[in-house]
């Protein structure tokens, strides 16, 4: 369960496995114990191997002697963890054993592979978190000090990596299992460039630190000693106000120390919540010096390894305030980087067998792709992390939501709330009383089922066989290997590639809940919500909005960039919507061709078309956006996207009328202000229902609203007859009061009617579910008043 929801931004699913030296040798004869240990860890594979189908000229080829009740499947890949690091090409050695036809992709990271320590791939993937939580506070550690405390030491990967990503860190205090390492007011410079020092000398230990470079009150001690004595400056640190403390103490008391950074790069559980036991952690060699995520008073907490806080401590630490996600989005670079080297692989041996390359030239290339690799690869942490800060922003209004995405996984029999931490029905409602949403921890389980939900159905259908994922399926490789995309059409896992893919986006952009909202509304399946929106992206280029947002990382504020993710967010839901509605999430290729010309044309002349109210509503987006930093022609292209997402409706009518593109246009958006559809949809827009129904049917009315305004322009055109001239907006608005005109009792009777409920005071709920509906009448009666 664990390695499935870290799994979910790569590509198979997965699980974690282990074996036990039941007659081990005595660790201090290294030669024995590691012989013992590799043969034990090749007889474990070689017993999965045994129970696993294999492939031969293409061939499913069924283990002998083996009775098998599952459908066929020869993929099996094992990843290297903890005590088998570097024990990659141990497995591949039975992998050839065997004849397992994934040859030396069998175990990621060996002699013909990517290593993550010589990438910091691990790291670096963790500090993309670290690097968002620091700029949400206004913070970029590429260029500002700021104080850090962690566990582990320079020779180990995550760690050491860790303490490399900036010039900037000030390493207050680590420790491992030997020693603690105390530098109370460490100067950047010099310590970066002893820790880079440490992490070159094979096998260093804190001890080997220059004593020389440690500032004022500074120590290394081992772990071993009785007692440690405390400086003035580490009783500072620590707020202890004795002269000495054991080890265990100060260790306990560093997890508390005010820093704006703690990282965990070492193995151990530290952080649980006040209310679970350390029987409740499972790791009782770290009981005496673990504390309560309330107690911790880092502003930030990045788990580049596993396990280091548990998922109710991570709560506790979330809810006084302190930033952090969870281990399995923090870390997940490691085994994304895994997935990356075994599809390339298998890649590149489907290009072998067509003759495209030649083994000579596959080694070098492997090494060529080394930095392509780990962009691929940070890119997912981003996108991820960016992800969780938009679900929180909106954690809050969307927790009915939430509770009804975990009630819809209960019964489908995909979640446990109680395994996971996730609030019960009745911690919901003290949430809820409490005017308060989820925490980020909270969120990133969320995040990750939703992943894999929408990851199951979308698999299991059709969407993925589309020729429009090619260019998808060639953007998840390094562009080194573009060129044998025949390949890539042929790889096994091409159809897994795509839909974890469009999973990742689709949760990424519309958040958790974005399926189930979407579905309630539109009443459509994962698959065809997942067609609709690839369509509706593509169609409005909303990946060329996501790059002009993300560039101004630490230029301008991270809340800025929120606000304009949001208004992208709410864009796609309801273009998806239409598209679902409409019945437009068919052929990609397509619905893509046949939109995305009569949305770029709109984009082009939206400040223009829009009504006086769109107007008035877009210019105080734009000058809103613009005040808190965003650039002028950014906040305008923002700030246009709720009318410019009505773009859809005019090319539709446009098509079915044959009239241009812009005076269809004009006729839609005059039909809405002179029936106050845009006033109506403005109001919509602010009110604060706490009921899911009243929430849902909101949504559908103002959807319906949207169908209304395009059934009462089509009839417009109708009346008109002859299309005008593409220039020609002024005969389009012409024509919209000669429509209103012909029918002059009936429209007179729903504009009264619609006065009348105006006059009444501020619009509420009720007052514009009764509007909506006398423009309904309106519309459904359209065709016969044409």
């Amino acid at each position: 369960k664990a390695q499935m929801v870290k799994n979910t931004v790569i590509v198979p699913v997965g699980s974690k496995g282990g074996f036990v030296l039941k007659k081990a040798p005595p660790a201090t004869d290294r030669e024995a114990f590691m012989k013992e240990g590799v043969a034990c860890y090749q007889d474990y594979l070689r017993g999965l191997l045994d129970l696993t189908d294999n492939l031969a000229g293409g061939q499913t080829v069924p283990p002998p002697h083996v009775v098998r009740v599952d459908r066929d499947d020869p993929y099996l890949v094992v990843a290297a963890d903890k005590g088998t690091a570097t024990f990659s090409d141990y497995a591949n050695a039975v992998s050839a054993e065997y004849g397992h036809w994934l040859g030396d992709a069998f175990a990621s990271g060996g002699s013909v592979g990517y290593d993550h320590k010589a990438m910091g791939i691990t790291a670096r993937g963790a500090w993309e978190s670290v690097k968002r939580h620091f700029r949400e506070m206004g913070i970029d550690t590429q260029a500002s000090d700021f104080t850090v405390a962690g566990i582990g030491d320079m020779s180990g990967d995550v760690f050491g990596n860790g303490m490399l990503l900036s010039p900037h860190i000030k390493l207050v205090a680590a420790f491992d299992h030997r020693d603690i390492f105390l530098d109370p007011t460490p100067d950047p410079a010099k310590s970066f460039a002893e820790r880079k020092r440490l992490f070159d000398l094979p096998r260093s230990s804190w001890k080997d630190y220059d004593p020389k470079l440690l500032s004022k009150g500074g120590g290394i001690y081992s772990r071993s000693e009785k007692s440690i004595p405390l400086t003035e400056e580490v009783r500072a640190l620590t707020g202890f106000t004795r002269d000495r403390a054991t080890p265990t103490e100060l260790m306990n008391a560093l997890l508390k120390a005010p820093c704006e950074l703690l990282w965990f790069g070492g193995i151990g559980a530290y952080i649980k919540a006040a209310h679970e036991g350390n029987a409740d952690v499972g790791d009782k060699a770290n009981d005496a010096i673990r504390v309560d995520g309330r107690d911790v008073r880092a502003a930030v907490i990045g788990e580049g390894a596993n396990l280091g806080v548990t998922q109710a401590g991570r709560i506790e630490f979330a809810r006084k305030g302190g930033r952090i996600n969870t281990d399995a989005v923090d870390n997940s670079a490691g085994v994304d980087t895994s997935d990356h080297e075994v599809n390339i692989k298998i890649l590149l041996a489907e290009a072998e067998r067509q003759g495209a390359m030649t083994p000579k030239e596959r080694v070098p290339l492997l090494e060529a792709m080394t930095d392509d690799v780990g962009r691929l690869v940070l890119d997912d942490n981003y996108d991820q992390t960016r992800a969780l800060t938009l679900a929180q922003s909106s954690a809050v209004s969307d927790l009915d939501s939430a509770e009804r995405f975990m009630e819809r996984l209960e019964k489908a029999g995909k979640l446990s709330r109680a395994v996971e931490g996730l609030p019960s029905t009745e911690e919901i409602r003290v949430l809820r009383d409490q005017k308060l949403g989820l925490t980020r921890p909270e969120l990133a389980k969320l995040l990750a089922y939703a992943k894999i939900d929408a990851f199951d159905a979308i698999v299991a259908s059709e969407v993925p066989d589309d020729a429009h994922f090619e260019a998808a399926l060639v953007a998840y490789f390094p562009p080194q290997v573009a060129k044998y995309k025949p390949a890539m059409l042929r790889h096994r896992l091409r159809r897994e590639i795509v839909a974890t893919g469009l999973a990742d986006d689709l949760v990424n952009m519309g958040g958790p809940t974005f399926v189930d909202r979407v579905r309630e509304t539109a009443r459509a399946d994962t698959p065809a919500i997942a067609r609709a929106f690839e369509i509706a992206r593509r169609v409005f280029r909303f990946e060329d909005l996501s790059a002009r947002i993300d560039a101004l990382d630490n230029k301008a504020p991270a809340a800025t960039q929120s606000a304009l993710y949001q208004e992208m967010g709410r864009a796609v839901t309801r273009a998806t919507i239409y598209l679902l509605r409409r019945g437009r999430s068919g052929d990609l290729g397509a619905a893509i061709s046949a939109y995305q010309g009569a949305v770029d044309t709109q984009r082009a002349a939206i400040w223009e078309q829009m009504t006086e109210q769109e107007r008035q509503r877009a210019e105080a987006r734009a000058e809103r956006f613009t005040q808190d930093g965003a650039p002028a022609d950014l906040a305008r292209d923002a700030a246009a996207l709720p009318p410019l997402v009505a773009a859809l409706d005019v090319a539709d009518i446009a098509e079915r009328t044959a009239w241009p593109v812009p005076a269809a246009a004009t006729v839609f958006r005059q039909v809405g202000a002179a029936f106050g559809i845009d006033r109506l949809r403005g109001a919509a827009m602010n009110f604060a229902l706490e009921q899911h129904w009243d929430r849902l049917a909101l949504r559908r009315t103002l959807e319906e609203l949207y169908e209304d305004q395009r059934m009462l322009a089509e009839a417009v055109i109708r009346h008109a007859g002859a299309a005008p001239k593409t220039e020609d907006t002024a005969g389009a608005a012409v024509a919209v009061r000669n429509w209103m005109s012909a029918n002059d009792a009936r429209v007179s009777g729903v504009l009264a009617t619609i006065a009348e409920l105006e006059a009444t005071g501020a619009w509420t709920f009720a007052k514009t579910i009764l509007a909506a509906a006398e423009v309904r009448g309106l519309s459904s009666n359209a065709p016969e008043q044409a």
